[in-house]
């Protein structure tokens, strides 16, 4: 190396920590105007938002399977008395939708994603339940990822 050669540090090639990844999914009401940052945004409702038009909506993907059943949300009725209840159904239903999950997780590993619900409630809806195990899933992947040890031959 020569004298006046500058020395930079090595980029890492390892994911994200689980602070920005949990920056890669994010939620945001329907009725909310979109913008730039919000990446890649699925609507993950059932039903369209009510009042809504495609363009405001500004939806890449709509996403109807990953949502609820129709009889646990009209179960849940957005009552916080079921909430508890709710989380649980819902990540059981989520389970025998693991081909959707996956495609969400693979999209954030990639890219800011938006999941877009209509609910008025933003702490006790079908968007929060999601966005946790996707969450969830992503730091458990990141945490088993093999992790390489870059280029072995300058050793």
């Amino acid at each position: 190396m020569k004298r006046d050669e500058v020395v930079r540090p090595r980029r890492s090639r390892r994911p994200h920590s689980a602070v920005k990844r949990r920056e890669l999914v994010r939620l945001k009401r329907a009725y909310e105007p979109a913008v730039r940052a919000d990446g890649y945004r699925i609507l993950i409702d059932r039903l369209w938002p009510r009042g809504l038009s495609k363009e405001k909506a500004a939806i890449n993907e709509w996403m109807k399977e990953i949502a609820p059943s129709a009889e646990l949300r009209q179960w849940f009725g957005h009552d916080p008395e079921k909430w508890l209840e709710f989380r649980r159904r819902y990540r059981r239903e989520l389970r025998a939708r693991e081909d959707l999950l996956r495609q969400i997780a693979t999209l954030a590993s990639r890219r800011r994603v938006t999941l877009v619900y209509g609910a008025r409630d933003e702490a006790h809806n079908d968007a929060v339940v999601l966005a946790a195990v996707l969450r969830a899933r992503m730091r458990h992947a990141v945490s088993v990822a093999p992790r390489s040890r870059g280029n072995t031959r300058d050793r």
